[in-house]
C-alpha cells in the first residue's frame, strides 16, 4: 500500500480502510472521533512513521488492543504490531502515564499472610481438583481446568519462600530483582522453567500476579486488582475471567545492597486487594502522553 505524498489524516484514513477490509468490516465513507476506532475489537490504530506515540485527550486503557502501524521511509506499510495498553504503558519513561493506581502496603504480624482464603465465585469452578505438583510446560501458558491451583496451594507453596535470599542487582534495576523473584516463585509453584514475557499477569498459568516490595507503595499500573473488566484471556469452562480474578502475591523484602532477603508473603485475589492494602486517590492525567518506542521495536 503506497502512501506517499499523502496527508497525515488521509494516511490514517487510508490505513483503517484497509484494517476493515482485513478484518471483515464494510468501509464507512468517514470514520467517527469514537474510541476504539474499532469498539467491536477494542481496537484502536497508530500509524507510525516516527518512533514517538502520541496519545491525545485520553488515558491509555490497559485492556485495549492497539495496532501500531509501521510505515517505511518509502512510504508503504511495512510492519503491523498489536500491544494491549498495559504493554504500551512499560515503554513510559517520561514519568508522564495518563493513569497509574497505587496502594499502601501495611506489614502484618505474621511472616506469610493467606487474605483470601478462597478464590473468587468466577474462578473457583476453574480449578484443578488435582491439585499437580509439576508441571510440564511453561508458566506463560494459558490457564487451564487441569493445572490451575486453588488460592490456598499457591499459598503453601509459596510461603517456603520467605527467608530465602538473591543477588541485587542495584537499587535502579527494578526489573532485574523482580525476574530473580520471579525465577523463585516459578520453581516453587513446580515449573521445569522460568520465562517473562512482561505481561500481565506475571505467571500466567496460574492467573497469578508477583510483586517484589522492598518500599511500602504498590505499583499497580492501569487497572485496579478490583476491576470486573475482562482479562484478555481465553475463556476458562466458558467463563470469562476479569481481572479481579487474579490472585497477587505480594513479597516483601529487605536489602543490603548485595543481598535482597525475602521477610513477608502476602497473597490476596484482586477482589480482595484494597480491602488489606489502601488505594492511593491521587490521579495524574495528562492531554498528550508521549511514549518513545525503542528503535528496535517493530522487530522484536
Amino acid at each position: 500500500m503506497d502512501l506517499t505524498g499523502l496527508p497525515l489524516r488521509t494516511r490514517s484514513k487510508r490505513v483503517k480502510e484497509r484494517v476493515c477490509e482485513a478484518l471483515g468490516y464494510p468501509v464507512p465513507q468517514s470514520f467517527g472521533c469514537k474510541r476504539p476506532r474499532f469498539p467491536g475489537q477494542q481496537l484502536d490504530i497508530y500509524v507510525q512513521k516516527s518512533n514517538n506515540l502520541q496519545v491525545w485527550n485520553e488515558q491509555l486503557d490497559a485492556i485495549r488492543r492497539y495496532a501500531l502501524v509501521r510505515v517505511s521511509g518509502e512510504n508503504v506499510i511495512a510492519r503491523v504490531k498489536v500491544v494491549t495498553g498495559d504493554t504500551l504503558a512499560k515503554l513510559d519513561t517520561t514519568g508522564t502515564l495518563t493513569q497509574k493506581y497505587q496502594a499502601r502496603l501495611i506489614a502484618g504480624d505474621t511472616d506469610a499472610e493467606l487474605i483470601s482464603p478462597r478464590d473468587t465465585d468466577r474462578l473457583t469452578p476453574c480449578l484443578s481438583a488435582a491439585n499437580p505438583t509439576r508441571f510440564d510446560g511453561s508458566p506463560l501458558d494459558h490457564a487451564t481446568a487441569e493445572g490451575l491451583l486453588p488460592v490456598v496451594a499457591v499459598f503453601q507453596r509459596l510461603r517456603q519462600l520467605v527467608g530465602k535470599r538473591f543477588a541485587d542487582s542495584g537499587h535502579d534495576q527494578e526489573r532485574n530483582r523482580g525476574a530473580a523473584l520471579h525465577r523463585l516463585v516459578c520453581e516453587a509453584l513446580g515449573y521445569h522453567s522460568y520465562q517473562d514475557d512482561g505481561r500481565f499477569p506475571d505467571v500466567r498459568h496460574q492467573l497469578l500476579e508477583v510483586k517484589l516490595q522492598t518500599a511500602s507503595t504498590i505499583d499497580l499500573g492501569l487497572v485496579t486488582p478490583a476491576s470486573e473488566e475482562p482479562l484478555d484471556e481465553p475463556q476458562l469452562l466458558g467463563r470469562q475471567i476479569r481481572h479481579c480474578d487474579v490472585r497477587y502475591a505480594l513479597f516483601s523484602a529487605l536489602t543490603d545492597g548485595t543481598t535482597v532477603t525475602l521477610t513477608r508473603l502476602y497473597l490476596t485475589t484482586g477482589r480482595d486487594f484494597f480491602a488489606r492494602f489502601p488505594q492511593f486517590q491521587g490521579r495524574v492525567l495528562n492531554r498528550k502522553l508521549q511514549i518513545p518506542l525503542p528503535r528496535d521495536y517493530f522487530d522484536r
